[in-house]
């Protein structure tokens, strides 16, 4: 008999084998394996902890996951039919959403397309006062017979002969390097193996810059030069030996130097090669600080910094050289935070964020004159376009509201005027049948915690409706609130969506980051609970339909919501969820851990042992009666490993108190930590887990009061 205990349907004897009938199987049991770990005088037991396995090879582990999915598939097949009118609804939402801005290269137009019903995009070019469009790269033929493909990107040479494409072929962030002359339509023997997908050609077109990652933990680190069509071996050109830090590189706004940016959670350094000095040697900017973040720019013979040594807002600075004396540009604000700029001819266009909102501001270098670009919605997202050409005179950008589509529009910088290049049209979408609304809801301590909120007219009775919160809340990352054509299956069936700006978030500006992060963590989970029960009782939902999701980071903000609240939810979906906090924050060897020490905190030391332990997800699994989940992870997934999921499910099995609940995972064995590739596959990922919602929700309220 296997190790593995799995209680099936009868006449499944290993969990592997689809059973043919039509009863839904048992759901898998894990071999308990009772493991004692002890740190700091502390002494745990990880029942689970076999399941772990770096080289995602023992076949004991497949079987359990292949047991996992089998169990999934079988039970998933009640609302199979569900799963596949809400992807057709997607897909045919899909075909209008093909644009991708062109880009100028010396003379030469780039842009991407993608074929009808193709997963991945085709690059074609087109010269200057030329009607011909060539086609340079097709992303299908490349991932074509492969379970998984991603182009992460792509880089063209100044004479525009080499293009550099830069691909991942399991999902687990290594990416390949591959060359194509465009003068012989050939691909090169040139392979760079295991890089970040950065690089950067030399000015001549003879040489590509990248980034290798470490061999270990994957982390980027290592800056190599590659003589292109050359066997030597490429050259070192930067080694950064602090695992703290990631390495990436970019070429100047002025074509002058190669940045290399040195990265950590709240620590960054910046060093410059001459690329118009082949003998140069790298300088350093401004030297590293702890606490201290600054990235720089070179554009018409100065540096240009964004540094918050000063203000913990960020303020603009110049530099003569690397290592001269900083002068300040853009003096800090204190209700504005300076998230980036960009340098394009003689205007500096700054990024800010104020009171949780985007803004454009453009600074005329050579008159001093200022220009902020104003925006008609209270909620809305505004991100950057495609700003590489330094020469341009217009500023691109992509906005969009919860019930606005994704436009992609242009602010003429000399002029002062905006335009849409191009808005994505929606089939069968109306805009005025939806209503969007930014409302506040006070957390426990007194706090105000923004949430965005969007729903269809016709379908809302207040009180009546199911409501699915949604949160992130980590890194000081902002969740704006943008348009999502998938969504709308969910609000077309009476959904309310919230998008919960918990604590941990950008969105408020620095403060609001640190209120949520290391000792404060427990205010992001309050917050999502407290935001939860406020919107019911402002009547946004029934109480006994609330559903939760989270991805990532905002999978450990739902998971531990569940723990902390168990009653509060009907249902939710995590998806490749941070659930195992303190046994991956322990292990220093993995992917990410170093660099999120300033994050969640180092379990080596007493204090951050103690707090992490208190709120990480798999280690507070508790007898409750839990709700219906849905978990999804991915086999090649190095920023949250499978395992997490795995491991959390197996407990949760154990734990369990609702014998009536639907617990599923769902592992994707041929993908990484953004799920499955291209398009149309990543819809499939949606519709599995919006049909999963809609599902329960119509089980458990036959009657639900609102249009279905």
């Amino acid at each position: 008999m296997s190790n593995l205990r799995f209680i099936l349907a009868a006449g499944c004897l290993f969990a592997a084998k689809l059973c043919l009938a039509d009863t839904p199987l048992k759901a898998p049991i894990a071999e308990v394996r009772p493991e004692t770990l002890t740190t700091l005088q502390d002494t745990r037991v990880d029942s689970y902890r076999w399941l772990r396995d770096d080289s995602r090879q023992s076949q004991k582990v497949i079987d359990y996951l292949k047991a996992e999915n089998a169990y999934s598939a079988s039970h998933s097949k009640a609302w199979q039919p569900l799963t596949d009118g809400i992807y057709q609804e997607m897909s045919a939402r899909q075909e209008e959403q093909r644009y991708i801005p062109p880009y100028t290269k010396n003379g030469w137009t780039y842009q991407s397309r993608y074929p009808d019903k193709a997963n991945y995009p085709v690059i074609f070019r087109q010269q200057k006062d030329s009607t011909n469009w060539q086609e340079v790269v097709d992303a299908n033929a490349r991932g074509a017979g492969r379970d998984f493909y991603r182009m992460s990107g792509y880089a063209v040479s100044d004479d525009n002969r080499f293009i550099a494409v830069a691909e991942d072929f399991t999902g687990d962030n290594q990416s390949q390097i591959s060359l194509l002359d465009t003068t012989t339509h050939s691909w090169l023997t040139d392979s760079l193996l295991h890089t970040s997908g950065n690089m950067v050609f030399s000015p001549d077109g003879k040489q590509i810059y990248y980034v290798l990652n470490d061999e270990q933990t994957l982390n980027p680190n290592r800056v190599m030069r590659h003589i292109i069509g050359s066997q030597q071996p490429d050259t070192e050109i930067y080694f950064e030996a602090d695992g703290r830090f990631f390495t990436g590189i970019a070429r100047s706004a002025s074509g002058d130097y190669l940045l290399i940016t040195l990265s950590g959670n709240d620590i960054s350094e910046v060093k410059a090669l001459s690329l118009t000095s082949p003998e140069s040697k790298v300088q350093t900017v401004k030297p590293r600080a702890e606490g201290i973040e600054y990235y720089a720019d070179h554009f018409a013979g100065r540096f240009y910094l964004r540094s918050n040594h000063q203000d913990k807002n960020f303020a603009i600075y110049t530099a003569q050289q690397p290592g001269s004396s900083l002068q300040l540009l853009v003096a800090p604000e204190q209700e504005s935070l300076i998230e980036s700029f960009d340098l394009l001819g003689h205007w500096l266009v700054i990024t800010t964020r104020r009171e949780g909102k985007t803004q454009f501001a453009k600074y005329n270098l050579t008159n001093g004159q200022w220009q902020t670009l104003k925006f008609p919605d209270a909620s809305y997202m505004a991100r950057l376009g495609s700003n590489s050409d330094s020469t341009a005179k217009v500023f691109n950008y992509i906005y969009s509201s919860l019930n606005q589509p994704l436009s992609y529009e242009q602010w003429d910088l000399a002029a002062g005027t905006t335009q849409v290049v191009h808005q994505r049209k929606i089939a069968d979408y109306q805009p005025s049948d939806y209503d969007s609304k930014l409302v506040f809801i006070t957390a426990r301590d007194g706090e105000s915690v923004p949430v965005s909120l969007v729903w269809r007219k016709d379908r809302f009775n207040e009180g009546k409706n199911p409501l699915l919160v949604y949160g992130y809340g980590a890194y000081g990352m902002s969740l704006d609130a943008a348009f999502s054509a998938p969504r709308l299956s969910l609000l077309d069936r009476g959904f309310v969506f919230a998008l919960v700006h918990v604590r941990g978030g950008g969105e408020k500006g620095v403060d609001w980051y640190q209120q949520g992060k290391l000792t404060h963590k427990q205010n992001s989970f309050n917050d999502f609970i407290d935001s939860a029960r406020g919107l019911v009782s402002a009547g946004f939902g029934a109480k006994q339909r609330v559903y939760a999701m989270g991805g990532s980071a905002g999978g450990l903000l739902v998971a531990a919501a569940v723990n902390q609240a168990p009653e509060l939810f009907s249902a939710a979906v995590l998806q490749v969820p941070f659930v195992d906090v303190l046994n991956t924050m322990l292990d220093s060897s993995l992917p990410l851990t170093q660099q999120e020490y300033a994050e969640w905190g180092n379990p080596a030391t007493p204090e951050y042992y103690s707090l992490i332990k208190s709120y990480s997800p798999y280690d507070n699994l508790a007898e409750h009666a839990y709700p219906d989940m849905l978990i999804t992870t991915g086999l090649n997934d190095t920023q949250v490993p499978y395992w997490e999921a795995a491991k959390y499910m197996a407990r949760l099995r154990v734990v369990n108190q609702n014998p009536q609940a639907t617990l599923l995972l769902n592992a994707n064995m041929n993908a990484g930590h953004g799920g499955r590739s291209g398009r149309y596959s990543r819809l499939q990922d949606s519709a599995s887990a919006f049909s999963f919602l809609i599902f329960i929700d119509q089980q458990k309220n036959k009657h639900p009061g609102v249009t279905p």
